[in-house]
């Protein structure tokens, strides 16, 4: 058996495991192998492993102290695909990201400043820069893990870390709009034509409208899974974005090998609905009601860089979002309802001469170390 060191952290409503750089082999074609037992895949129920059979539940993060000025740390988030022997590396996890902050502050990677230290990370996955506030605990002088923050998706309270996403737009294909168009109509196989919004905010996403496809837009994640009409459809609505970002060359080279990117959502006018814990979320509490498909299953919440995307797209005149938004004079705080509650997303949008330019989107999130120790793996 192999051994390694690794903490099990949440960070907003995902978890997995997180690896200093360091401490896995120099040789990094080893590491697919490395994290795929981690996780206990391809086994679906993941017995033999830390997975927990759902695409947030299944992240891999490395850290590593950076040597470029102005960046503490830099890290690569990986997703292992449930039920295959795969691991995505071609996108950010939003969530995952709020954790790598307090773990370079448990870690020791950073210098601690009181009372709130910022940490300045770099994403390898998309070259993108984010800045995570954590705050310290005086008396132990790192990661103050309490407090009265709370998230849709997470019972109980924590201490507030504010996650800002820094110059998101085009992530992986360079650009905010790939087509250059706020709407597109997508010829969906089988369908027909169909309204979309393409956009590449911190990860690439396609948007549609929940009642196009004959979904009300309050529907939980296993309404959504359980139903292979729609999810056929979905994943259809996916590769053809994903063909048109040039990720994929037809909808089965999506599905086989970009099953993460871009992610595909669905949105409605604010609606009141039951969450997934059976509690009511009113409509006058959110401005946009959304569900995000997340490697071929509904997301209990909603990923985070997905969220980005979603709130940028409401402020995009013409967009999918802006179509069925509540009406609002200026687009600042998005408050986004999703099957676990509403969070609210915070983008700045400013055009210039024509251009639209993104300089950040903000979030509020919280993380938790769960676990520390050794994971251990066959040779």
């Amino acid at each position: 058996m192999r051994s390694f060191k690794t903490v099990f952290m949440r960070g907003g409503t995902s978890k997995g495991c997180m690896f200093r750089k360091e401490d896995l082999p120099e040789d990094r074609s080893q590491w697919d192998s490395i994290f795929l037992q981690v996780m206990g895949d391809p086994d679906p129920k993941q017995i033999d492993g830390m997975g927990g059979t759902v695409s947030s539940n299944n992240k891999i993060v490395i850290v590593w102290k950076s040597e470029e000025d102005g960046v503490d740390v830099e890290y690569l988030v990986g997703q292992v695909i449930v039920g295959k022997s795969q691991v995505d590396y071609k996108s950010n996890c939003g969530n995952m990201t709020a954790a790598v902050g307090p773990f370079a502050v448990e870690e020791g990677m950073v210098e601690i400043i009181q009372p709130v230290t910022t940490v300045r990370m770099k994403n390898r996955n998309t070259g993108k820069y984010i800045h995570v506030t954590v705050p310290i605990d005086p008396v132990t002088g790192t990661f103050a893990q309490e407090g009265d923050c709370s998230i849709a998706g997470v019972d109980g309270t924590a201490a507030e870390l504010k996650v800002k996403f820094m110059n998101p737009a085009g992530a992986k294909t360079g650009v905010l709009l790939p087509t250059r168009k706020a709407l597109d109509v997508l010829e969906i196989p089988g369908f027909g034509p169909l309204e979309a919004t393409i956009l590449d905010v911190s990860n690439p996403m396609v948007i549609v409208n929940a009642e196009e496809i004959g979904l009300t837009g309050t529907e939980l994640p296993n309404e959504i899974n359980s139903n292979e009409d729609i999810c056929a459809l979905l994943e259809k609505i996916r590769g053809t974005a994903c063909c048109m970002m040039g990720f994929a060359e037809s909808l089965e080279d999506a599905t086989e090998n970009s099953p993460a990117v871009p992610k595909v959502g669905f949105v409605t006018a604010p609606k009141s609905y039951t969450d997934i814990a059976g509690r009511r979320v009113e409509a006058e509490d959110m401005d946009i009601c959304t569900r995000v498909i997340s490697v071929f299953q509904c997301h209990k919440a909603c990923p985070l860089t997905s969220a980005s995307a979603i709130s940028v797209a409401a402020a995009l005149k013409g967009s999918v979002v802006e179509k069925v938004l509540r009406s609002m004079e200026h687009v600042e705080h998005v408050r986004i309802g999703h099957p676990s509650g509403i969070m609210t997303m915070c983008p700045e949008l400013i055009e210039s001469d024509g251009v639209l330019e993104l300089p950040c989107v903000a979030v509020q999130r919280t993380a938790r170390r769960i676990m520390d120790g050794i994971v251990y793996v066959r040779n």
